[in-house]
């Protein structure tokens, strides 16, 4: 099982700066180091061209030296006295430069190379928002994990996988399943997580979303059918789907807990949204619903009017108003449960003889 391990990183204002400063003096270099060179190579070809020009101001004098020369030698077949011409000086050939070409070429490709890594290290820039963390991972082997929010700098090799730590709602699909007295129902759940572990959340499971969204149903699915929907008659007090929401939620949240705690994730709450019959018994199971309402009613109204014909029957014997034998007794209860229990109005009824007339 993966752990989570924080590591600390460097700041990301400092290494921009670094970075900027190889990018910008790596192009400078460069664009310098070319423009060197081709100066080297324009003065290369300035010096051929004076060498060149010295040979051909030598050649002309050479010729000129010839010219003279045969003249005096034409003169002389001729009688006449006449100095030769001295033959001219050979000039010196002006020194070459030094090549600093290859140095030149050799400084840009630096240049490039020095522009190349800054735009490179750029890469290894990235920011965090607060809930949000960085796992950092370096040719397969996982570094550590990043949640201080801020700019930060790492390895530009480095693969930077984005985790939020935000507290996450999943509102699960209607699922129709059936309880714990075979009756089917419909049922759904809200829950409310968050990444705790991220190591395990990345590396334990595959895709922890849709494990959490899978598990969920499956949490679900299983706690309908721990649980019956309504209380049935002389169970006594039983927890339901219904009438125990707290415990059934409390339920809920801890089986989810243990499903997704291998994921590194954390479930703070979990309720349920939908709680139905399916709609082949629902029909059914209103009628049943009121049919226990309505004998509910019935009860407590027999119960009360029982009760006010006791208290009213005690009261006439305590305060002597009135002496009844039993039957009268009989019949003075049976005309007030009429008019107490009865839905409509009491009719009076005048009788102008006796009770037994």
């Amino acid at each position: 099982m993966s752990q989570e391990r924080e590591i600390r990183v460097a700041s990301g204002w400092g290494m921009m700066a670094v970075n900027l400063l190889l990018l910008i003096g790596g192009v400078a270099v460069f664009i310098g180091g070319l423009v060197m060179a081709e100066g080297g190579g324009r003065r290369g070809y300035a010096y051929q061209e004076r060498r060149f020009q010295v040979e051909r101001d030598y050649q002309e004098r050479l010729e000129a030296h010839m010219r003279a020369w045969e003249a005096a030698a034409k003169a002389k077949a001729s009688g006449l006295t006449v100095e030769e011409p001295a033959p001219p000086p050979r000039p010196a050939t002006p020194a070459m430069p030094p090549d600093r070409t290859p140095l030149f070429i050799a400084g840009a490709l630096c240049g490039l190379a020095t522009a190349v890594l800054g735009f490179v290290f750029l890469f290894g820039h990235f920011t965090l928002q607060p809930n949000e963390a960085r796992v950092l991972i370096l040719f397969g082997a996982y570094k550590g994990t990043v949640r201080t929010s801020g700019f930060f700098w790492t390895n530009p090799l480095m693969s930077k996988k984005r985790i939020s730590l935000r507290s996450r709602n999943l509102n699960g699909d209607t699922l129709k399943v059936n309880d714990k007295r075979g009756n089917p129902i419909e049922i759904g759940a809200v829950v409310v997580w968050r990444v705790q572990d991220t190591a395990q959340a990345l590396f334990d499971v595959d895709h922890y979303e849709e494990y959490v969204r899978i598990q969920s149903e499956s949490a679900v699915r299983h706690l309908a059918s721990e649980y019956p929907y309504d209380p049935g008659e002389g169970e006594g007090a039983e927890v339901t789907l219904r009438s125990n929401v707290d415990e059934v939620s409390a339920a809920l949240a801890k089986e989810l807990q243990a499903r997704l705690q291998k994921a590194g994730v954390v479930v703070e709450e979990a309720r349920l949204t939908h709680l139905a019959y399916a709609p082949e018994i629902a029909g059914a199971m209103l009628r049943r619903q009121q049919a226990e309402a309505v004998i509910a009613a019935r009860q407590k109204i027999v119960h009360g009017a029982v009760s006010m014909v006791e208290m009213a029957l005690k009261e006439l014997s305590e305060k002597q108003l009135v002496q009844l034998d039993e039957e009268r007794k009989a019949a003075m209860v049976g005309n007030l449960l009429v008019v107490l229990c009865g839905e409509a109005e009491a009719q009076p009824v005048i009788n102008t003889g006796t009770l037994y007339h």
